[in-house]
């Protein structure tokens, strides 16, 4: 992130796009056997079958989350994906001035790994409704000063710091659904985050190549919208279970 993307932008605006992907290919074997050559086995204190792991997945809770982090990982990428070609047409800045912008936003990506997890500890539920908010702020401040140099370098540096939020979020919103299966859970955190990625840059694609680069701005709200729905749709039936819960443990304590 702080990197390897500025790199891969400058290769692409220096030599083409398929160098730059033949980088990003090689970076990535690097890391792959650099995993297996020196990331240790970790041993498991505790094994849960394949079949108590699975049932999570019968949990309402656990699908409203998953929908939730689709959406929120769509909203993320279907803007930043083409946040190099934003800054190169709307912005209108040389190739080295994006890749200064993109080692600014992975820097801030670092610290929003921090603030992610200080925020959480804090008030978790609140800052994951918070969060579609926050991020749609940035993406109407991109879409009213984006030609404007200096501020975008500061709502870079924030946009960066609610990028790495996300990740933080979307991960332990779907932990939190299911604390009994923290490795089951880890995975389809991976999974259905990727598919967000997925849908989300191929959308915003298709705004992009139908109504203009600035359109991938309303594809990310649009995201956003639908996770603020699953996010209070989650919200909404744990409350009530909760609700539930201890209202019935009112009434046995009565008896």
């Amino acid at each position: 992130m702080v990197i390897g993307v500025p790199i891969t932008t400058f290769i692409a605006n220096a030599t083409s796009v398929e160098n730059a992907l033949i980088f990003f290919a090689v970076m990535n074997a690097i890391a792959f056997i650099g995993i297996l050559l020196f990331v240790p086995s970790m041993p498991v204190k505790e094994r849960n079958s394949y079949g108590a792991q699975l049932s999570v997945l019968k949990k309402p809770i656990l699908w409203l989350s998953i929908f939730a982090v689709i959406f929120i990982n769509a909203a993320i990428f279907g803007v930043y994906t083409y946040l190099a070609e934003y800054l190169k047409i709307i912005t209108k800045i040389s190739g080295e001035t994006i890749s200064l912008m993109l080692v600014i936003f992975g820097v801030a990506s670092l610290i929003g790994n921090l603030v992610g997890g200080t925020i959480l500890t804090k008030n978790a539920i609140k800052s994951v409704v918070s969060y579609p908010f926050a991020l749609g702020a940035v993406y109407i401040l991109v879409f009213l000063m984006g030609t404007l140099t200096a501020p975008m370098f500061i709502i870079i540096l924030l946009w960066g710091i609610l990028f790495a939020v996300g990740n933080n979020i979307s991960q332990y919103w779907i932990a939190s659904a299911v604390p009994e299966a923290p490795e089951f859970a880890n995975g389809l955190f991976l999974a259905f985050g990727s598919l967000g990625i997925t849908i989300g840059s191929a959308v915003g694609g298709m705004f992009l190549s139908g109504m203009g680069i600035q359109s991938v701005l309303l594809a990310g709200t649009l995201f956003l919208i639908l996770s603020i729905v699953f996010i209070l749709l989650r919200n909404t039936m744990y409350s009530s279970k909760k609700q539930l819960s201890q209202h019935s443990m009112k009434v046995a304590n009565n008896s």
